[in-house]
């Protein structure tokens, strides 16, 4: 079972983390660059609706998956070990995401932007444009540590 959860846990990262950035370097220039700023969150909120369904279910099989791994296999001890840090950014990161996805998105943001996007577009546009880029940066910095971390590899050591 616990190679399955891996092969999930993987699957569900490839997914997410892949659209975040497919929505960050694809999806966001592309509405700037084609439509004026009044008009680029109803494009954005129209496009981006199917993939936060599935953002949702793959940060929650991603989360799952992982907190099944550190069970199964005792991993708790390298939460206080400076080596395994990619496993908290791996945490900080699912934590971020889910918090966005379930809490801060539905509760208010949405909202607040829509308020905001309605008064002062291009200033909204801008922050939208870079908290996605912050995160997948954050992102990818998880990824790239938890890739070489899990195979022996501390990348804070080079």
């Amino acid at each position: 079972m616990p190679e399955i959860a891996r092969a999930l846990h993987v699957l569900a990262v490839v997914l997410w983390i892949g659209g975040v950035a497919m929505v960050t370097t694809v999806l966001l220039p592309e509405i700037r660059r084609m439509h004026v700023p009044a008009e680029r969150f109803g494009v954005f909120h129209a496009l981006e609706r199917r993939f936060a369904r599935q953002a949702r279910w793959t940060v929650l099989l991603a989360g799952a998956s992982g907190f099944y791994m550190t069970w199964r296999y005792d991993l708790w001890g390298r939460f206080v070990m400076a080596e395994f840090w990619w496993m908290h950014a791996m945490l900080a990161t699912w934590t971020v995401f889910a918090l966005m996805l379930f809490v801060i998105e539905p509760l208010f943001l949405d909202r607040a932007l829509a308020r905001w996007s309605a008064t002062r577009p291009e200033a909204a546009w801008r922050a939208v444009e870079t908290l996605h880029r912050i995160l997948l940066a954050l992102s990818l910095v998880a990824v790239a540590g938890a890739v070489a971390g899990s195979h022996g590899v501390n990348l804070l050591a080079w």
